[in-house]
């Protein structure tokens, strides 16, 4: 019999959205062998106290002081005195590089998490990466820093998790696809809940129409962006960095029953596919326990239930959020962080019902046109560009409040 691994700490960025409660249930199954030394959250702070009940982290970080002073009334009530609470970026960074972890749960919605992935990486971390966002904005200085410092990453994302298991295993060293014999990516998207949509709709549809996806339960924003198939594009961008590859050697397939998680396509004509439930406990478990497996709470795939499985080609006229993803990618420089910053702020106005659900292309699209012509070999040039399209995108919003 082999050796037990032993117990290894992890911190959890983003414990109270979907993905953070997603992986706190895997943990919950394997405390023998994973321990939580440290929480995040933002808003929900009552489900970060039910969180901090359970499972006695050693840190817990939250937004600012308010927030801290509250939840350490309630940890005081409950008699945890000894964890630590941090707050603002600075405690984000401190739980992402704590000696005593070994893995990062990167769960931080938007823009919000590249700085703790980043610091993640810096601290040589494996880095289980939920955020789109740290790739999208600063793909290049993120994969040196991990490569710099160790780090591993390894996908969350149902996609690019299913891309890593139907790729060979030296793929993140590969020049050459060919040499590996591999030919491309089939990405696969579900299409939303606007996938039958007439067109001329489109522009009627509601918030509350936008988030209730067929397939997965997933919060607000990134509900929207499948609803516009900008979490499509965003998955390419990513999937370019992952993978080493361009948005040529990538084919987004719209599979509306979210069986088929990707696919990769060889060159002697094989492809490979990685099927499941459409539960994100299996890419969790998957990256938790890499390269082992372990029992994640996911029911058996019931392919006779499943009976039939639907493929369609992405429509750009349906989905234009997606050609701009796949265009800012091509372009480089700063045209990604631009894009997802601009996404944001539309996304978010949407949200609100300031904007109707067609102009959230048009204020992405205006700002990629009118983008300064920057480097994006820095930081800082990534951060201010990420102001610019945030102060721009507000704009465009206020006019068509008007």
């Amino acid at each position: 019999m082999g050796r037990r691994p032993m117990t290894q700490g992890i911190t959890v960025l983003g414990a109270t959205g979907s993905i953070g409660m997603s992986t706190l249930d895997v943990l919950r199954r394997h405390q023998d062998r994973f321990r939580v030394v440290a929480l995040s959250g933002n808003s929900r702070l009552d489900r970060l106290l039910e969180q901090c009940i359970e499972f006695q982290p050693s840190y817990v970080s939250v937004a600012d002081e308010r927030s801290a002073e509250s939840l350490d009334i309630e940890l005081q009530r409950h008699g945890l005195h000894t964890i630590r609470i941090v707050t603002g970026v600075e405690g984000l960074e401190l739980i992402s590089g704590l000696p005593q972890i070994s893995h990062v749960m990167a769960a931080i919605v938007g823009a919000a998490g590249l700085r703790p992935a980043l610091a993640a990486a810096r601290a040589g971390k494996t880095i289980l990466l939920a955020n789109k966002e740290a790739l999208v904005m600063s793909g290049q200085i993120f994969m040196d820093i991990a490569q710099r410092h160790g780090a591993k990453l390894l996908p969350i994302d149902s996609e690019h998790n299913a891309i890593f298991q139907c790729m060979p295993p030296v793929h993140e060293q590969a020049i050459n696809w060919r040499s590996l014999g591999v030919k491309k990516i089939l990405l696969t998207a579900s299409g939303g809940p606007f996938r039958k949509t007439p067109l001329e709709e489109l522009r009627f549809m509601s918030p509350a129409q936008a988030v209730a996806h067929p397939n997965w339960s997933m919060g607000r924003k990134i509900s929207v962006d499948s609803a516009s198939m900008m979490n499509k594009g965003l998955e390419v961008i990513e999937a370019c960095w992952l993978f080493n590859c361009t948005p040529d050697q990538i084919e987004v397939v719209v599979h509306p029953q979210s069986i088929i998680h990707s696919m990769v396509e060889y060159i002697d004509g094989s492809v490979l596919a990685q099927l499941g439930n459409p539960d994100m406990r299996t890419p969790i478990a998957h990256a938790l326990a890499w390269p082992e497996r372990i029992v994640s709470g996911v029911g058996s795939l019931d392919l006779f239930a499943v009976a039939k499985l639907d493929f369609e080609r992405a429509d750009f006229n349906r989905y234009p959020c997606l050609r701009l993803a796949m265009d800012a990618m091509r372009a480089g420089g700063i045209a990604t962080a631009v894009l997802n910053a601009a996404n944001e702020i539309a996304v978010q106005a949407f949200l609100m019902e300031q904007i109707g659900f067609t102009d959230i292309p048009s204020v992405i699209e205006e700002r990629l046109a009118r983008m300064p012509s920057s480097p994006s070999d820095s930081l800082e040039a990534i951060f201010k560009a990420d102001e610019w399209a945030r102060s721009d995108a507000q704009q465009h919003v206020a006019r068509l409040m008007n």
